[in-house]
Formats: structure tokens, sequence, C-alpha cells
């Protein structure tokens, strides 16, 4: 009895431990050069998405929502970049451990980390994104349009 109890402990512990060690072992930590990559391209543009394919071609539903929602803005080609997450995979899993945010895509404006879809499609709604992007100078705050 002894032993079996011993030999239960001994096989929860040895589960635990491994369990620990692959979690060490399959952690990723960005390397200094890949993070100042990371930080160069959220920088360069004021909007940058990084997504599944291109605007054109979104690669996933949740990248193709977020198109759609930055196209309701008529974003000058100019302050806008995207990033095919798809076409390098360091950038893969380089960018989730940049931003600390595990999903694909990602919104950066002004080079800061906005959130993913569902954050982006509930300030869509709610006229906060619009207004972020008016902040920032990204397009021109309504009363500045021209009156037709």
């Amino acid at each position: 009895m002894f032993q079996s109890a011993l030999r239960s402990s001994l096989s929860l512990h040895r589960s635990a431990v491994s369990s620990s060690l692959r979690t060490q072992t399959f952690r990723r930590f960005l390397s200094q050069e890949s993070r100042a990559k990371i930080q160069a391209a959220v920088t360069e543009y004021p909007v940058v998405l990084f997504m599944k394919g291109n605007p054109k071609q979104p690669m996933c539903g949740f990248s193709r929502g977020v198109v759609k929602i930055l196209s309701a803005f008529d974003i000058p080609p100019e302050k806008f970049k995207t990033y095919n997450i798809l076409e390098d995979l360091e950038l893969r899993s380089g960018i989730k451990e940049f931003s600390d945010w595990p999903t694909i895509p990602q919104l950066y404006v002004n080079g800061e980390f906005v959130g993913g879809s569902d954050i982006t499609l509930s300030m869509f709604q709610s006229g906060e994104l619009e207004t972020l992007l008016e902040q920032h100078g990204i397009i021109p705050k309504e009363s500045e349009l021209p009156s037709s």
C-alpha cells in the first residue's frame, strides 16, 4: 500500500515537473533584434495592422472584418500599412509576444496597440475608433469635411 501511494505521489510530481518543463521549453522570448524590428514597424505608419493575408485578400474572417472597418474611414494609403503574418513565422509569433495579445489581427494607432478584431469592432460601433483616428490626425474631423 505504501509503495502504491509513493508511486502515485511520484507520478503526480513527475507529471507536474514535466508540464512545467514543457511550458518553459515552448515559451518563446522575443530577441531584442526582433523586438526592435516590430517596434519600427508599428511606428512607421500612423495605422498598422498585422493580419492574416492582405487587405485585398484577407485569409481569415477576423482580418477581413478589421479591414472592412478600417476601409469605412478612407484612411490615406500613406498613413496605413498592413503586414501579412502568414509570410513570416518570426513575425507571427513575435507580434503576439510584443503586444502580449494572443490573436491576430492586431491594430496599432500611432505606435500604440489598440486591440484585436473584437476590440476594434466594439470601438467602431461606439464611435471611439473614429474619435481616435481623428485625434491623431489620421482622418479629418467631421467638422473639417467640406460640406456638399
